[in-house]
Parts: C-alpha cells; structure tokens; sequence
C-alpha cells in the first residue's frame, strides 16, 4: 500500500491539517478488510478546496487495466471517524459487487470528461443565467473568491493600454498604423471590465493626444447572451467604439475570422478555467485517460424525485430534457412533473447541487493515441507526464483549442492577454486538488500553463506567466507576443 498526501502547503503552519482524523480512519477500515489486496491499493489525500465538487469524501477510483486501485480522501470532508470508515467500506464493497458507486443512480455512461453530461448543466448555465440569478437571488460573480473577479483592477488596465500606445506610436511614426484599431474582450462578465478598459483608454487618450479613441474597435464576445445584454448596458457611453457577439471560446475563429492578423490587443479573463477538459494521469510509467461517469445517490434521487412526483429511476429522462430544452421549456414539455419555470429552475438547481462523478482510469496506448484538441496531439503533454512518479493533470482541451484558435487573430505587433488560475510548474500538480469544482451552476477547472505555453511556442508565439497585481487571489497572467 501507498499513500500520498497532495496538499503540501496545509500541512505547516497555523492552520495545518490535522491529518489523523481524516486519514487514520481511511486507513484503519482498510486494513481491516481482509479482502482488500494491499499489495495493489494507493491511498491519496487532497484537500478539495471547493466549498461544492463532484467527488464524495471518500472515492475508490478503479483502472480498466488491473493496475493498482487508488482510494482518494478530501481531508476537508472526511473528518468524522465512524463515517470515515463507513465510506471506505462500503466503497469496496460496491467495487467488489460491481456498482462502482454503491447505491446511486448514474445519469450517463462511462466517458472522458470533457464529454460529460457536467459540460451540458455548464451550458445550460450561461444560456439560462438569468432564470438562475433570479431564483438565488444574487449575481454570479457573487460566486467567485471574494464576490467578483479577481482580474478587475484599474492599473493593470493603464498599465497595458499604455504598452498598446506604445506600439501604435512606433508603428504609426513609420506609417504603418492601420487605421482601424481592433481590441477583442473574451468572456466579458458583467462589463465592468470593457467600462474600467475604456474609461481609461479614453482618459490616456486624451492625455496622449494622438486621438486613438476615434479608431478603436472594441469587440465584446461571450457564450451567453444574458451577460452580453448586460455588457452592453455597462459600456452604453462607448457605444459607437463597441460591437458584441454571441461566440463560443473553443472556435473564436468561426465569429472572429474577418479579424485574422488585424487584432492588437486580445483581454481574456476567467474564461479558461469554465472550459471542458480531460485529465492524464501518469500511474506507474503508464498514462491513462481518466473517464466519469456521473450519478445521484440514492438519498439525493429519492428525495429529487418526491419533489417533482416521479420515481428515481425516471430522474435521468427528466435531467436529459432539462439539458435539452432548458427549465422554461421543461415545464411545457412535462407538466405532470414540472408545473411552472420556477419548478424547473428549482429542479435543475437541485440536481446540480447533488451531482456527481464517478471515476475510472482507462489505459492509454501511447500519448500519441489521444488528441488534446483539433491538430493538438497528446505528445505535446509528453514534457509533463515524464517528470517522474505518478502525477494526475488536465489536458485543458477547450482552454488549448481556443488558444491555438484565437492567436491567429493577433497583428504581427499584437497581443494576448489573459488572467486566469493557471498551473505554471508541473510539481504543482502533485500538491493539491486543481479541480473540477463548482461555482454556482458552473464547472471550475486550474489550467494547464506548460501545455499552452507548448503550444504558443510551436505557433511562433513566446508565452510568459507573472503574477497578478495588486490582487491576492490565484490569478496569474499569461501574455502572448509574436516571437521576435
């Protein structure tokens, strides 16, 4: 048997993890299952630090290949002795029987999670955000660390739009300006951004005295309309400098292709992060793809299903509309269950709220098999995976595709820019839970830095990481620039 405590930076300090309440337990109900072979068992303590997740306190995570089980505990959860050892029990029964999760009631098949049925209720999310923050209540930024973003600050923002004048000064004293300035937002939020962006362009502009605010082309692009509307409401005194449009962040070429080479300038903010991605792990020198599935327990089931006047068993036809048709639409469609939009707000919230996600590791024959997104091969996470000992870590597929897929927007003087909670060392993966999490009504991932930084390099693009300023949060800055 092995163990492996990940969350190196809680076990010091003030407020260290007290690890014997949560591990010894786990440990103990192990030991005393004479048919657990210990011989093939990881053990793997994380702190999961999401106030909601997908994962139980207690999770045995099975391969498809016979390697060694692994029996994953959250430290932050797992403190109670009695039901510590409870978990671990029953989690090797149902193993032993078959069920995976013990009594539960799985909402889809076993598949990478990038394709899970999470990225659906994701969807769902920013399509129906107004439904949503009408029944909580609050704003969804309310969510985030702290109540809002932690990239908006005044200035950052100065700071780069007077490295944007630079560079226009130089191009336009050899008259090679051109006369349209672009400047692209992705994942706009509540405007605040856009409105703090151009206030100060307008402001140093005017200080400036080149009249740059004449030419500039500020587009706004977000998946959800309901935050576009607002976006636009925030930024009604630039209106005649501001376009918006409804795109996806994995294809910005498909809105965006008449802006190939033309864009000076692309701000991202906490995009990445709400994007679909599988995760590698490294287990014993072999890479293996981790696949989900995901699943209500019983009680969860039970007490949904009472609420809305259907069986457990009927819960999965009722999520599969949900996704399909959105909570207004539900309630046309099944009145018997859902009688009004309130209700299928209230039911979509209460699913979500009790989801989860069972896990198994499927063997890879070679990380060239597997495609991280559209001519982006698995090789390129060869640098990580070969680092040594077992490592688990995301392949960021929709943060890489829709990185590969935005710098080709970039003038040869352009930029990208992007705040977001990025992984910048692979170590950093050995020492704490990096997801996926949940905020609100939608799904958190860390961001793989190296690989994107991989695949910028292979683009012609060099690609560095700094911290945020003056925030404290996690947020970390990824600039990209045409390599000189």
């Amino acid at each position: 048997m092995r163990v492996e405590i990940r969350p190196a930076a809680r076990l010091r300090g003030t407020n260290a993890v007290d690890l014997l309440p949560a591990l010894g337990p786990a440990l103990d109900a192990v030991i005393a299952d004479p048919e657990v072979d210990l011989t093939r068992l990881r053990v793997t303590a994380d702190w999961v630090q999401y106030r909601r997740s997908f994962r139980p306190p207690v999770m045995l995570v099975p391969s498809t290949g016979g390697d060694a089980l692994e029996l994953a505990v959250d430290l932050r959860r797992a403190h109670d002795a009695e039901t510590t050892a409870d978990a671990v029990a029953a989690a090797f029964r149902a193993h032993r029987n078959g069920s995976g999760a013990g009594a539960h009631h799985t909402l889809e098949e076993w598949t990478p999670t990038s394709r899970s049925l999470i990225w659906r209720f994701n969807a769902l999310y920013w399509q129906h955000l107004r439904a949503w923050e009408e029944a909580t209540g609050h704003g969804y930024e309310s969510a985030l660390p702290g109540g809002r973003s932690g990239a908006r600050e005044d200035e950052p923002v100065r700071a780069m739009i007077k490295a944007l004048f630079a560079v226009w000064d130089s191009l336009a004293g050899r008259r090679a300006l051109p006369e349209e300035l672009y400047v692209v937002e992705l994942g706009v939020g509540n405007g605040s951004q856009a409105r703090t962006w151009l206030d100060a362009f307008r402001e140093l502009d005017a200080e400036h005295g080149h009249r740059y605010y004449r030419r500039l082309h500020y587009l706004m692009g977000d998946y959800s309309p309901h935050v576009l509307e607002r976006a636009r409401a925030a930024v009604a005194e630039h209106a005649q400098h501001v376009s918006s449009l409804v795109l996806d962040a994995q294809r910005p070429m498909t809105a965006l292709g008449f802006l190939r080479f033309k864009v000076f300038l692309v701000y991202i903010s906490n995009v990445y992060d709400n994007l679909p991605t599988d995760e590698i792990a490294t287990i014993g020198q072999r890479e293996h793809l981790v696949q989900t599935r995901a699943y209500l327990d019983e009680a969860d089931a039970v007490a949904i299903a009472a609420g809305v006047a259907a069986t457990p068993d009927a819960l999965g036809g009722l999520v599969d509309k949900l996704l399909q048709l959105g909570p207004t639409l539900l309630a046309e469609a099944a009145p018997g269950h859902i009688p009004d939009p309130a209700a299928g707000v209230a039911f979509w919230r209460a699913c979500w709220s009790a989801l989860r996600l069972q896990e198994r590791y499927v063997p890879l024959h070679g990380l060239d098999t597997y495609e991280i997104a559209p001519g982006i091969s698995g090789e390129l996470l060869r640098p990580m995976t070969a680092t040594g000992g077992d490592l688990r870590l995301h392949a960021a597929n929709g943060a890489a595709a829709s990185f590969a897929d935005t710098l080709p927007l970039l003038h040869p003087f352009g930029r990208l820019q992007c705040h977001d909670i990025f992984i910048t060392a692979t170590d950093q993966y050995r020492t704490g839970f990096r997801g996926p999490g949940k905020y609100d009504g939608s799904v958190v991932n860390w961001v793989n830095g190296p690989l994107l930084a991989h695949i910028g390099a292979r683009m012609g693009f060099d690609v560095a990481f700094a911290p945020f300023t003056p925030s404290g949060s996690n947020i970390v800055t990824l600039t990209a620039d045409v390599r000189d």
